[in-house]
């Protein structure tokens, strides 16, 4: 898909769908969202922001979908 910073995107989160954008794209082990993310340049992970909440999550390419 290959996502980018900025896309619009939909995931689902505690049985609801979330809109947001993405924020960054991560290909390396680090800190996000508050927890560790354990991503790679095969394995990319991506920081999204929800809309709604404002809040930060971050998600693989296969638990998103472009909007």
């Amino acid at each position: 898909m290959g996502l980018q910073k900025g896309d619009k995107v939909s995931w689902k989160s505690h049985g609801q769908q979330v809109m947001g954008t993405v924020e960054e794209k991560i290909t390396k082990r680090t800190s996000a969202a508050g927890r560790t993310v354990d991503a790679s340049e095969d394995e990319p992970q991506y920081r999204v922001r929800s809309v709604h909440t404002g809040q930060d999550a971050v998600h693989t390419e296969d638990a998103l979908h472009r909007e």
